[in-house]
């Protein structure tokens, strides 16, 4: 097995070492960079915003230039989060609270070396994981039936909406939100109309473009227009600045080792965005740590262990993604999403069906992280300069090239006011503190779950009991229950414990 997966993986290298493939990789890492220094833009607006460029291009190059995106903005936002106390993503808030004391006791280059040592490290280990465990689920794609996807992705459903933030009620009720939209157009089975409201246009559904820029992209725009610009100060890092000295590799060494070990636990587990790792890493090292009063004043623990996190969270994201055709995230489930259109179905036979896009993925992962970390080091002080444009200049041309975007997908403006009415809705629901990301989750697992229900429930002959008589959807949909229980759970008691206080 092992002998076997490194063999895949050396024909890996060979497709993402092609120029053409390579070019889309960089290109990717370089543009996932930008936008993950630039405060308000994200993972999300900039894949929803280049997806229709992945129409016309190969699989493999596209799903390459969307990873290098994902990861790249990780990279990225650390740098505003160190030097400029500007956490531009929410996963970096918790490097501010450490990263910035260090460059105001001139240390900055030091975090930011310590930074990208963390991350190349914990996205070594998350690939290195990709690369043994997922021929593992491969060789359990034969004894997955239509009950077991269904109770697999049905968990995928239950984590996305119960743990993306906020009370789980509102989650649920954004994943049926985005369900009913999968919904949206012709029935396969039937061949009848469902939830088009009587518009032609939607004979084939909601498009998944349009969905995802309106609440990502748009969405976003309309609710930061008016906020003020922040301009940066004049923070310039050299690179000797940035080499660590042994006592501050010897000090980030153990945190590394626990931030990658807990963002490699919750990359595999669905609905677990990197925020969630990089504060649970942060916590564990405070409390290991033998003096916590000196966090928030510089610890380097306090950078390291929460950046190897989320980079291993990132990583290790793919796995139940490609494996399972389980989202992680709304990034995941967009990156799913892109590969649906192009043909390509994400799940337990992805690697024997498209082996040189599953293999040639993970080679560009390490290829990418290389050349992100070449990057870095010189482009640190232009990544700077660029927080001095006012966010106002930079909406008005990402709006542009949605709209362009849009239009040249399938040369119709209906998709156009498609994003118009999401990216409207999509800043009402974030005006009112409701989540998104599920919406997307439900959009894109939604259609797949009815389906195989559907499935189990023709060859069952309507028994329900199929679900727990089959121990992989059995264990599954246990899993689902206890999922709910746990978020439920915390609720219950503390109403219990007021009724006995006011007793």
């Amino acid at each position: 097995m092992i002998g076997q997966a490194l063999t895949d993986l050396w024909s890996g290298f060979s497709v993402a070492l092609a120029p053409h493939n390579l070019m889309w990789s960089f290109f990717g890492v370089l543009v996932g960079n930008l936008v993950g220094v630039l405060p308000g833009l994200g993972a999300l607006s900039a894949i929803a915003m280049l997806m229709p460029l992945t129409f016309v291009m190969h699989p493999v190059p596209a799903t390459m230039m969307l990873a290098g995106i994902f990861y790249g903005t990780i990279y990225g936002g650390a740098i505003g989060a160190i030097l400029l106390n500007l956490p531009c993503h929410p996963p970096h808030a918790v490097t501010c609270i450490d990263g910035y004391p260090m460059t105001k006791q001139g240390r900055g280059g030091v975090a930011l070396g310590i930074t990208m040592i963390a991350s190349f490290f914990a996205a070594s280990i998350g690939i290195i994981l990709m690369i043994f465990f997922s021929p593992v689920l491969v060789a359990l794609a034969f004894k997955f039936g239509p009950a077991d996807l269904f109770a697999i992705m049905l968990l995928g459903l239950v984590a996305g909406s119960t743990m993306s933030g906020g009370t789980p009620i509102k989650g649920v009720a954004m994943t049926l939100l985005g369900m009913l939209c999968g919904f949206c157009g012709t029935d396969v089975s039937t061949g009848s109309m469902r939830f088009t409201f009587g518009f032609p246009d939607l004979a084939d559904g909601v498009g998944l473009v349009a969905i995802s820029m309106g609440l990502f992209g748009v969405a976003d725009f309309i609710v930061n227009v008016n906020r003020a610009s922040f301009v940066a100060g004049g923070a310039t890092v050299r690179l000797r600045d940035m080499r660590p000295t042994r006592k501050d590799l010897k000090e980030s060494f153990m945190p590394m080792l626990r931030g990658t070990a807990i963002g490699s636990l919750f990359g595999a587990m669905p609905g677990t965005g990197p925020t969630v790792t990089t504060f649970i890493a942060y916590a564990l090292e405070k409390r290991l740590s033998k003096t916590p009063e000196r966090f928030g004043q510089g610890m380097i623990a306090g950078v390291a262990s929460p950046e190897a996190s989320a980079h291993a969270k990132t990583q290790v994201d793919f796995i139940p993604t490609m494996c399972l055709g389980i989202p992680g995230d709304a990034v995941m489930a967009l990156i799913m999403g892109a590969l649906i259109i192009q043909g390509v179905a994400p799940g337990p036979q992805l690697i024997t069906t498209h082996p040189d896009l599953f293999w040639g993925l993970v080679a560009s992962f390490w290829i990418g992280n290389v050349l992100l970390v070449i990057l870095n080091v010189p482009l640190i002080s232009v990544w700077v300069r660029l927080l001095q444009v006012p966010y106002r200049y930079l909406y008005p041309s990402a709006l542009f090239f949605i709209a362009v975007g849009v239009l040249s997908t399938h040369n119709s403006l209906f998709q156009v006011y498609e994003v118009l009415a999401f990216g409207l809705f999509g800043a009402l629901l974030l005006t009112l503190r409701l989540p998104v990301t599920p919406i997307l989750l439900g959009f894109v697992l939604g259609p797949m779950v009815e389906e195989n229900f559907r499935r189990a429930m023709q060859l069952s002959h309507g028994d329900l009991t199929i679900f727990l008589s089959r121990p992989i959807s059995a264990t599954f949909v246990v899993l689902c229950f206890a999922l709910i229980v746990f978020q439920l759970w915390p609720k219950r008691q503390f109403q219990a414990f007021n009724e006995g206080v006011d007793a």
